[in-house]
């Protein structure tokens, strides 16, 4: 075992696949809630022979649109929140004044019919989802396999009763409640993030299995060369994220880089250049669709749209106000520095404090200052023992790559009928 308490094989947990078998042409409906959970599905999508239907529930499910052929079946919600309503108490009076509940039964009913004259379901998400999918399941009479790569028994660690009264509003994001205990008993098939969960579900009568890391699988290969950039100097990641918290943190980031003249800061930026928040005094220098450059405190900062897995390779460390992106980088083996936002939507003082449990040393958690930042980053890449501890429990706590193939072969034969 490693020293993470995850075996070194993911296959020493779950059997190796079988030879491909021949599929069904009846469809596949893949149900997922969160931008993170739409790459792994769109993902798990593309290795499918059958016929894929999907159902976003959170969003519009845009990375479905690579999936050739995929059909979107069901209304799309656009929340506030991303997808956080109980992050806070605003993001839940934002997602119901958008019509969170109305349009959540909506929802309900659009899954339903999807999955008629469909071969299995497949649900990708929380409880919530694993909800809508054994209602569209159950009323189709076919399959449901479960894939959970939100929950991890290495939450808990260290959490004890009075964190765990803190965070009671994350509560069903920490651990499994019964009740998704109980649904998760009813798939054919549940695949967790990491072996300790597996263990977790599997003290509680749920057969769960482990093959491999979700975010690993879905990391993308590099898309650019980054030399022109980094000359040879040690690469900063800069990693605000997909969610709204980029508006606080980006700037931050952008000022501790201006700090850090000794290493070559790189943006993965994922939104329209007209989203971009700068700090006070500092200018965009836009050069096309792909590449643009953050200017001010003497520095000329990279901004790069398309290139986060080229980044994410490239980097020695990162500073992440990000969910699977912080994972990705730890799961590279690179340390990652953070601080909490305060209107969030999702990286807030609880989520650095979860994400702080999930990834060990791999994560450091500072203040919300460019010279806190600036001086976590700078000790790390000053320490060699201390980087290589984080590079550790970055790879053992997140895992390797591997899963989609096992659940794509699980789904291949619940869509068949085998």
């Amino acid at each position: 075992m490693t020293p993470a308490g995850l075996p070194t094989n993911p296959a020493s947990f779950a059997p190796a696949p079988p030879a491909a078998l021949s599929s069904s042409r009846r469809p596949v409906l893949l149900i997922s809630n969160g931008t993170a959970e739409d790459l792994i599905g769109a993902r798990l999508a593309s290795l499918l022979s059958a016929p894929v239907r999907y159902s976003p529930l959170v969003g519009e499910g845009r990375a479905y649109s690579r999936v050739p052929g995929a059909v979107q079946v069901g209304r799309v919600l656009r929340l506030p929140s991303g997808g956080f309503p109980f992050g806070s108490l605003e993001n839940l009076k934002g997602d119901l004044a958008a019509g969170l509940v109305g349009e959540s039964l909506g929802q309900w009913q659009d899954a339903v019919r999807g999955a008629r004259g469909a071969g299995a379901v497949v649900v990708v998400g929380d409880a919530y989802a694993l909800m809508v999918g054994t209602l569209a399941a159950r009323q189709a009479r076919i399959p449901l396999v479960h894939v959970q790569p939100l929950l991890s028994a290495q939450y808990l660690e260290g959490l004890g009763v009075r964190g765990a009264l803190g965070e009671l509003n994350a509560l069903g994001a920490n651990l499994p409640m019964p009740y998704e205990l109980r649904l998760a008993a009813g798939a054919r098939a549940v695949y967790v993030r990491d072996a300790p969960t597996a263990e977790y579900y599997a003290a509680r009568g749920v057969a769960a299995r482990w093959a491999g890391s979700f975010a690993m699988d879905v990391l993308p290969e590099p898309e650019r060369d980054l030399n022109h950039w980094t000359r040879g100097q040690p690469v900063l990641a800069l990693i605000p994220g997909s969610r709204g918290d980029h508006r606080e943190s980006l700037p931050l980031m952008l000022l501790a880089a201006a700090r850090l003249p000794e290493m070559a800061a790189l943006v993965a930026w994922p939104h329209a250049w007209d989203t971009l928040t700068l700090p006070t005094g500092w200018t965009l220098e836009v050069a096309d669709d792909t590449e643009a450059y953050a200017v001010g405190g003497g520095v000329r900062v990279p901004v790069l749209r398309g290139a986060f897995g080229a980044i994410a390779q490239a980097a020695d460390l990162a500073i992440g106000t990000a969910g699977t992106a912080n994972e990705q980088l730890a799961g590279l083996g690179k340390p990652v520095v953070a601080c909490a936002t305060v209107a969030g939507p999702q990286f807030t003082a609880g989520f650095a404090r979860r994400q702080g449990r999930l990834l060990g040393q791999a994560l450091s958690v500072v203040e919300a200052h460019p010279d806190a930042l600036a001086a976590e980053v700078r000790a790390l890449q000053q320490d060699g023992p201390r980087r290589a501890r984080a590079a550790l429990a970055g790879l053992t706590r997140i895992g390797p790559a591997g899963a989609l193939p096992v659940v794509a072969e699980e789904v291949g034969r619940a869509a068949a009928g085998r």
